[in-house]
């Protein structure tokens, strides 16, 4: 099976024109990741038409770098894509913090194409805002 069969084809995300001035397409892994992506990134209810869609990643946004929030925010990630994606099974999800920034978290993403059996990954950053003390 061609790749781009089941993962699909369609406009590259974010919106983007080719030097010839059409429409930019992205499919087959690439499609996949982009498609994951838009998914962590929209918050539940910018989509007027699908209210539901997204993940709530933005509300860990305020919240101090521990253990306990980065398995909340693991299991958000799960959830999201387990509802949003269904073209790809995740096998893991990893959170961390960037060795030389304070508010940005790496979002580590194993994941299997359904149907193949070729693990990837996807790193998503997710910038938090530190906490700058009482005033």
């Amino acid at each position: 099976m061609i790749e781009d069969d089941f993962i699909g084809r369609g406009w590259s995300f974010p919106f983007d024109v080719t030097a010839n001035g059409t429409i930019a397409t992205v499919g087959g892994p690439r499609k996949l990741e982009q498609a994951m992506t838009l998914v962590l990134s929209t918050y539940p209810g910018e989509r007027p038409f699908r209210p539901r869609f997204g993940s709530k990643l933005r509300d860990f946004t305020f919240e101090s770098a521990t253990t306990t929030v980065f398995a909340r925010i693991e299991s958000e990630v799960r959830d999201s894509l387990a509802m949003w994606e269904p073209r790809a099974s995740v096998r893991e999800v990893n959170v961390y913090p960037a060795e030389d920034q304070e508010n940005l978290l790496f979002i580590d993403i194993a994941y299997v194409v359904k149907g193949e059996n070729d693990e990837r990954n996807l790193v998503h950053p997710f910038y938090t805002i530190p906490d700058e003390g009482d005033y």
